[in-house]
C-alpha cells in the first residue's frame, strides 16, 4: 500500500473495545503521525474494526492496514492464545508481521444490559474506577438474586475468567456465550429487546450502544490490566506518533523473539536461553504453543529488556 497522509490502523471492534481504547491511547484524534508532513489538526490515522486478531493480522500482512492493535496478555488472565498462534504462524501466512510497540489499558468490568431486566445497581470493587454512570452504585443487592432475570450472557472468552467471583455468585444461572470481543457482546445485548441478556463489558460500550450499566467494577482483582501489542509489516515506513521521551535516560527497548528447538536433544532449550544471559539481556517472559510438527513439541516465545545504548553489545 502507498504511504499517505492518513494512515489505517485496523483494532478488535466494534467501536467501544478495549482494543479500541488501547488504539485511542497509542493514536489519539489530535497527534501527528512522524512519517508525514500535516501542520494542522487534520486526522493522520484512521482507525478501523476488524471483527477479529486474525483479521488484524491479514490486514497487515496484505498491506491494507499501517498498524494493528492485538491483545497480547492480561495481568489475571495471563497470555492471549489467540494472538500467540498467530505470531506462531505455522501455516506462513503472515510472514512479514513486527511488533513495534506496546500499551497498556485498564480492564474495569460492566455488567451491561437494559434496566428493566434487573432490579438494581450494584458497585463492585474499592478501587475508586468505574461507577460514573448514572443510576450506578444505587442499590444494593438484598435479598433475591437481582440479575436472575437475565437468562443469557455475552462477552469475550478472557472476561468470564476475569469476572469468576462475581459471575459465581449471581449469575450462574444464566447461559454464557461468547464473543470476538467485549463490545460485540453490548452490540448483540443492545440489539434485543427483550431484556432478557446481559453483557460484561465496558462503561464506555454502555454509552455508545445505549445500554445501563447494572454493576461495575465486577472483575475479581483490582488492577486488572491488558498488554496490547501495535503491529506493523516488514519494511513498512509507517511510524508511530511521536511519544515524549527523557534524551538523558536512553529508553527501554522490548523484544519478542519466536523460536524452536530440536526436542529431542537435551539441554537445548536451556543453551537457547543462556545466550541471552552471556549477551546481558534481561528476560520478561517465555510463552509456548504447540508447534504444529510432533507431538508436545513447542514454538517458544520470549521478550526481553535493553537499552539503546546496549543494541551495539548484544549482537548475537
Amino acid at each position: 500500500m502507498a504511504e499517505q497522509d492518513t494512515s489505517v490502523v485496523a483494532f478488535l471492534g466494534p467501536e467501544a473495545s478495549y482494543t479500541h481504547q488501547a488504539a485511542l491511547n497509542v493514536f489519539p484524534p489530535t497527534t501527528k503521525n512522524t512519517n508525514t508532513h500535516n501542520d494542522n489538526n487534520t486526522p493522520t490515522h484512521t482507525l478501523t474494526p476488524h471483527p477479529t486478531i486474525q483479521s488484524i493480522f491479514a490486514a497487515v500482512q496484505s498491506g491494507t492496514a499501517h498498524h494493528g492493535i492485538v491483545p497480547f496478555e492480561n495481568s489475571t488472565n495471563g497470555s492471549v492464545v489467540f494472538t500467540l498462534d498467530l505470531f506462531a504462524d505455522l501455516e506462513g501466512k503472515y510472514p512479514d508481521i513486527l511488533v513495534c510497540g506496546e500499551t497498556y489499558v485498564g480492564v474495569r468490568h460492566c455488567l451491561l444490559g437494559y434496566r428493566g431486566s434487573s432490579s438494581s445497581s450494584v458497585e463492585k470493587g474499592g478501587d475508586g474506577v468505574g461507577g460514573e454512570e448514572e443510576g450506578e452504585g444505587e442499590g444494593e443487592m438484598e435479598g433475591g438474586n437481582p440479575f436472575q432475570s437475565i437468562k443469557t450472557l455475552f462477552s469475550h472468552p478472557q472476561a468470564w475468567t476475569q469476572c469468576t467471583s462475581f459471575l459465581d455468585e449471581n449469575l450462574a444461572h444464566a447461559r454464557r456465550e461468547d464473543t470476538p470481543s467485549t463490545s460485540r457482546a453490548a452490540q448483540l445485548v443492545a440489539a434485543d429487546p427483550s431484556g432478557t441478556s446481559a453483557a460484561l463489558s465496558s462503561a464506555m460500550a454502555a454509552g455508545v450502544f445505549g445500554l445501563d450499566v447494572l454493576a461495575s467494577n465486577i472483575e475479581d482483582r483490582v488492577g486488572n490490566t491488558t498488554r496490547f501489542l501495535v503491529l506493523r509489516k516488514s519494511g513498512s515506513s509507517a511510524m508511530l506518533p511521536p511519544q515524549g521521551m527523557d534524551i538523558a535516560t536512553p529508553p527501554l527497548y522490548k523484544s519478542l523473539i519466536t523460536f524452536t528447538v530440536a526436542h529431542g536433544v537435551p539441554g537445548a532449550l536451556a543453551q537457547c536461553l543462556a545466550v541471552f544471559g552471556r549477551h546481558g539481556l534481561d528476560l520478561t517472559s517465555i510463552n509456548t504453543r504447540p508447534g504444529g510438527g510432533g507431538r508436545w513439541e513447542y514454538v517458544f516465545f520470549v521478550e526481553n529488556l535493553l537499552r539503546c545504548r546496549e543494541l551495539e553489545k548484544s549482537q548475537f
